[in-house]
């Protein structure tokens, strides 16, 4: 396993596919390397300065994703550094909704406040209820910068 370069807290730049960089703060880790972060605009030129990241607040995120930590660890997504006194309870495990496909039913998910990859329950909610929170799943490096660049062109 790569050696962790990583911790909650920390601010990272992420590559977009079309050039330039959005934005991503750890909310929450795994020893296994799953994470929760929350991604935002908008779109750079180069990695910001911890400064430029130092007032941006949960509700100004443009997604919230579990993901795995292979851009960090290879050194792809650059670390930029940590704000003094961050606070992991102003950065909540969101509840992730879930659509099966297949069956046509949504769920709401919910993880384990201190492990991203463990499910403590999920609930049935209506068709359409869907669209109203993060979609569950675990994104690659790869799947990030590619969500990312579209949410931020």
């Amino acid at each position: 396993m790569p050696k962790v370069k990583y911790a909650e807290g920390d601010w990272f730049a992420v590559p977009l596919r079309d050039g330039g960089f959005g934005v991503g703060v750890i909310a929450r880790a795994n020893p296994d390397g799953v994470l929760l972060g929350y991604f935002f605009g908008p779109k750079r030129d180069a990695p910001p300065t911890i400064s430029e990241v130092a007032d941006l607040k949960p509700t100004d995120a443009v997604m919230v994703r579990k993901f795995g930590h292979l851009g960090l660890t290879q050194s792809k997504w650059p670390v930029v550094g940590s704000v003094p006194g961050w606070d992991r309870h102003d950065w909540p495990m969101p509840v992730f909704v879930r659509y099966e496909e297949l069956t046509g039913r949504s769920f709401r998910v919910f993880y384990d406040d201190n492990d991203p990859n463990k499910v403590v329950r999920e609930e049935q909610i209506d068709p359409g209820a869907g669209e109203q929170g993060p979609k569950d799943g675990l994104l690659g490096a790869g799947a990030v910068e590619k969500v990312l660049t579209g949410r931020l062109s």
